[in-house]
């Protein structure tokens, strides 16, 4: 009889299973579709329980769907079995075909293990093919890799028989439909929680940068993204309100620009010194009307994405008026508070550094001092006589010029040095060689000083000590007021007679230091005169005429001698100039 009826069965089962597995294609969520899947076994292949145990990460396996008895699917859904006895319930009992199942007559080993399990009552089978309440049916679900999904437990057939071959298939095909779908269910619910998280990274992007773009365009302070490598380095993309208005160029503008093209010419070695991680740099930068206005940078680099371009963020800040106070603070530390003339500690750092150790002694040419560098020779201390240009300057040069330590506005001429005062900025005769110090050549160029008073063709450093003669007695008879008015029309008349490079110094009292590069004895003595002359003029001072006069010392610079030893010795030669003229030539006022 079953065997004449198998062709209706097949028909209908095949019928409920294209039902049920199409009703597994519907489901959206995972739930859904579990709960799906033990539902159809229910419905459509003839089973009165059925539940899902699927696998998770850690690799254990938990009810997750169970179908067909209320009370069984509160007991045991949720509750979890462990991958060693479900692997061992795998591989007992008897395989159909992908199917695993486990007779009564071996299953009771199982009834103490972890997996859950529930037990239904029913009568002993009277026939071998009889399902027997004990028995055990599972249907593993494999990915398309061969991992496994999870199992599928089925008991109590409707028609109370163990399936046969064709009801066997039908689960087989069943659960494979089912792995498909769970697998299919995994990964929209992968793609909706990737598709949640990006939302979330995209709006906390968007309000990343929304919050940056708000704090680079209102920043009170200048802010600007440049270019990183290739060959647009440096150029600017992008500027904020405040820079522009610091710099007095539009946004449109300054991109056409890079920093390099604005800094100033005396900073540019600054910038390219600049780190762009985390440099900092105090420099000036160019304004549109010309001027400059000095800033702090501080550089930071920026990705735009993992891999992607970086760029350069550049922090501008207007420090003008701290540059302004540190100017000021330094110009008060090195200058007299009275004339404005460089003071007694300016004058010394000055004059050291024009000075070395090592006195001046050999004599050599161009050509020579050229042949000893060629040779790897020690190098010759080279110093120009009179008929190979002056010492001190290029023999085109008319004189002297300014070098960067020189004060305009007071007539100070002597560079800084290697710390402020510029001493390596003094001229070179193109031939020279400059003579060894602590390395094989340094590049100072040596003092020289005149043999004696005959002028000889010899330039050098002189030092003009000046010593106002009368000033004590003005300032007993009219005041401290009319003394330091005189004292400031002579610093403004000493430095009106001297050139742009010369120093005028103020020691302190009545006492003044001239100092005059490139000149000769009668070049020194000439220059004494003048300044003597522009000093005995009457001086106005509250609608009354006082008079000084002023005795001058002359000294020299030499290499081999300090600053103070220079000093003393223009100081003893005033006082020798001072005796030798009679007091009535002394007195003014």
């Amino acid at each position: 009889m079953e065997t004449e009826s198998e062709p209706y069965v097949r028909l209908a089962t095949l019928r409920q299973l294209h039902r049920v597995v199409a009703e597994l294609n519907t489901a959206r969520s995972l739930a859904d579709t579990l709960q799906t899947v033990v539902d159809g076994i229910v419905v459509g292949l003839g089973y009165e329980l059925a539940c899902v145990n699927l696998v998770r990460p850690d690799g254990d396996l938990v009810v997750a769907a169970f179908a067909g008895d209320p009370a069984a699917e509160a007991l045991i859904t949720g509750r979890v079995g462990s991958r060693a006895s479900w692997e061992r319930r795998l591989t007992m009992g008897e395989n159909w075909d992908g199917l695993r199942f486990i007779p009564h007559t071996e299953g009771w080993v199982l009834m103490e293990d972890d997996v859950p399990q529930w037990h239904t009552d029913g009568p002993e089978p009277r026939f071998e093919d009889e399902w027997h309440p004990e028995d055990r049916l599972y249907a593993p679900m494999y990915a398309s890799g061969g991992e496994l999904l999870g199992v599928i437990s089925v008991d109590r057939p409707r028609n109370g028989r163990r399936p046969g071959a064709w009801g066997r298939e039908a689960l087989q095909m069943y659960a494979f439909q089912a792995a498909i779908a769970i697998s299919n269910a995994r990964l929209r619910a992968n793609m909706q929680r990737a598709l949640v998280r990006l939302e979330r990274e995209q709006q906390a992007l968007r309000a990343s940068e929304e919050s940056f773009r708000q704090a680079f365009e209102y920043a009170p302070s200048g802010m600007a993204i440049a270019e990183m490598g290739g060959d647009q380095h440096g150029r600017l993309l992008r500027t904020n309100d405040a820079l522009c208005r610091l710099l007095g160029r539009p946004a449109s503008v300054l991109r056409r620009y890079s920093f390099s093209d604005l800094v100033h010419p005396e900073d540019i070695g600054t910038l390219l010194r600049t780190s762009a991680e985390g440099g900092r740099a105090e420099l000036r930068l160019g304004r549109r009307d010309g001027t400059y206005v000095w800033v702090s940078l501080r550089n930071s680099v920026v990705a735009d994405a993992a891999d992607g371009p970086r760029f350069l963020l550049t922090h501008v800040e207007d420090i003008e008026e701290r540059k302004r106070h540190e100017l000021q603070l330094a110009h008060r530390a090195s200058h007299d508070s009275l004339t404005g003339l460089p003071n007694s500690a300016e004058l010394r750092a000055r004059l050291a550094a024009r000075l070395c150790r090592r006195p001046q002694s050999v004599r050599a040419t161009a050509v020579e001092a050229l042949d000893a560098a060629y040779e790897g020779r020690d190098a010759h201390e080279v110093r120009v006589g009179a008929g190979g240009g002056e010492h001190g300057f290029r023999p085109d040069a008319p004189g002297p010029g300014p070098g960067p330590g020189h004060d305009p506005a007071h007539g100070s001429g002597y560079g800084p040095g290697p710390d402020r005062y510029g001493a390596t900025d003094s001229y070179e005769f193109p031939g020279a060689l400059p003579a060894q110090a602590d390395g094989p050549y340094d590049h100072h160029v040596h003092t020289v000083a005149p043999a004696s008073d005959v002028d000889d063709g010899t330039k050098g450093l002189a030092v003009l000590f000046c010593d106002l003669d009368g000033f004590k007695s003005i300032n007993d008879r009219f005041g401290h007021h009319t003394g330091d008015a005189v004292l400031i029309e002579v610093a403004r008349r000493l430095t009106t007679g001297v050139r742009d490079g010369d120093t005028v110094a103020r020691l302190g009292g009545d006492e003044f230091v001239v100092l005059a590069d490139g000149l000769g004895a009668a070049d020194a003595a000439d220059l004494a005169v003048r300044l003597r002359n522009a000093i005995i003029p009457p001086i106005r001072v509250d609608g009354r005429g006082v008079r000084v006069g002023a005795s001058f010392g002359i000294g020299w610079a030499s290499c081999g001698m300090s600053a103070d030893e220079v000093l003393r010795s223009a100081d003893q030669r005033m006082y020798i100039e001072k005796r030798s003229r009679s007091k009535a030539h002394r007195r003014a006022g």
